[in-house]
């Protein structure tokens, strides 16, 4: 737990830079938009989280896992993992890019009832390489546990690509913001690139060659698990902002998508020391009652700080509307109360789940994440349709109890 701590306080202060670059970037969309262009970004950035989610798949938990796993006993263990994932990255590249030059058409209708910006679907795709080199190497610093070199060059990465795509919004507007956010993965990318690449672990041999063919199938597994929450996560918000929009319209989804951001922005202080500390240490646990004795005490520390910081948010929403946004965003504050409480259960899910990934649960969590995506569609199309936009917050809230129930009753089949 010390060092959960450490990392963590660690971890604060990259969070605490997020923190403020994404309230600077939320106050200058919110300026320079207004709400509807809040809404229109938050379709774009989905449209992202998507793409790359799919290309991150085979270098994200499972290079940390096999890296936390062999590392004790030199690189060239690592390596067969590391060739298998950079081979599926390449594979699933030249996948991804013609298909979104293809289908760049009916993406930009289905996100924004137009054609008009089909280039930037296009531009997603072509960024694809440098975003996954930036989630390669992260996530090789990361399975390494050199914590301190992994928070630095996050924190440069993201001073260069805020500081970029705030330059964008201020000269270019909306469609700016598009382009900012389509670059800031590859930004990180380039940053990462030129920052390792002296490092000993870089070396070609270990990169670039014969590759066993179990380590395939193992990134594979997690390709399978990765990709299901590409598609899944960012698709069903996809779908609850377009049943936000067909009922109350892109302003009450602007002011549901302000809401939104704000957790996300506030609730990267626990999941930035959940990524960086809790899945490696999982990984290197065996045994189903050791995961569940390092849960549940990570759980007693995580849960109430989650609590604490739902209810500043809570308390002081007032005070954040009119730091992050602006006047127009003033009928936000009666979307907090809900989505708050929804944070706090999604967090107490989330660290129950994680074994999913250290274990490399393929079946459980790919099942799990559609299932759950679904439901909260579902759920929010009964309930926008009775309350307006309140009824995505009551959807999310009651869709991560299921969840935490779920995985709490089934913990110590999903450890095995």
């Amino acid at each position: 737990m010390k060092r959960l701590l450490k990392v963590t306080a660690l971890s604060g202060l990259l969070t605490l830079l997020k923190m403020l670059m994404g309230f600077v970037i939320a106050k200058v969309i919110a300026v320079y938009t207004g709400p509807t262009g809040m809404a229109m970004l938050g379709q774009v950035q989905s449209l992202i989280n998507s793409f790359n989610g799919i290309v991150n798949a085979p270098v994200s938990s499972g290079v940390v896992r096999y890296t936390a796993e062999k590392h004790a006993s030199g690189y060239e263990k690592c390596s067969p993992w590391w060739r298998a994932s950079l081979e599926w990255t390449i594979v699933l590249c030249a996948i991804l890019i013609p298909a979104g030059f293809i289908f760049s058409g009916v993406l930009s209708e289905w996100l924004f009832q137009s054609t008009e910006y089909r280039w930037i679907v296009c531009l997603t795709a072509v960024c694809l390489p440098l975003a996954a080199i930036g989630t390669l190497f992260s996530s090789v610093i990361n399975g390494l546990e050199n914590y301190r070199r992994y928070i630095a060059l996050a924190m440069i990465s993201v001073v260069f690509s805020s500081a970029i795509m705030i330059a964008m919004i201020v000269f270019y507007g909306i469609k700016g913001a598009f382009v900012a956010a389509v670059l800031q993965s590859s930004l990180i990318g380039v940053v990462m690139l030129f920052a390792n690449i002296k490092q000993k672990w870089f070396t070609l041999r270990y990169w670039w060659g014969q590759t066993h063919r179990q380590a395939r199938r193992d990134i594979g597994g997690y390709i399978l698990m990765a990709v299901t929450t590409a598609i899944t996560a960012p698709v069903a918000l996809i779908l609850v902002r377009n049943i936000i929009i067909a009922y109350d319209g892109w302003e009450q989804a602007g002011q549901w998508q302000a809401v939104w951001k704000i957790s996300e922005v506030y609730l990267s202080v626990i999941t930035i020391a959940l990524s960086t500390y809790y899945l490696p240490r999982l990984s290197s646990l065996t045994g189903a009652d050791k995961i569940l004795s390092e849960v549940n005490k990570t759980a007693a520390i995580v849960i109430p700080v989650a609590m604490i910081m739902a209810l500043g948010v809570y308390l002081f929403r007032d005070i954040v509307i009119s730091i992050l946004f602006t006047s127009e965003f003033a009928s936000s504050r009666e979307l907090f109360l809900i989505q708050l409480v929804g944070d706090v259960v999604k967090i107490g899910s989330w660290l129950y789940a994680y074994p999913m990934l250290s274990r490399g649960a393929t079946k459980w969590y790919v099942t799990t994440e559609i299932i759950f995506a679904i439901t909260f569609v579902l759920l929010a199309l009964v309930f926008v349709s009775l309350y307006g936009v309140h009824g995505a917050n009551l959807a999310y809230l009651i869709n991560y109890i299921v969840y935490f129930l779920f995985m709490v009753v089934n913990f110590k089949r999903i450890a095995k």
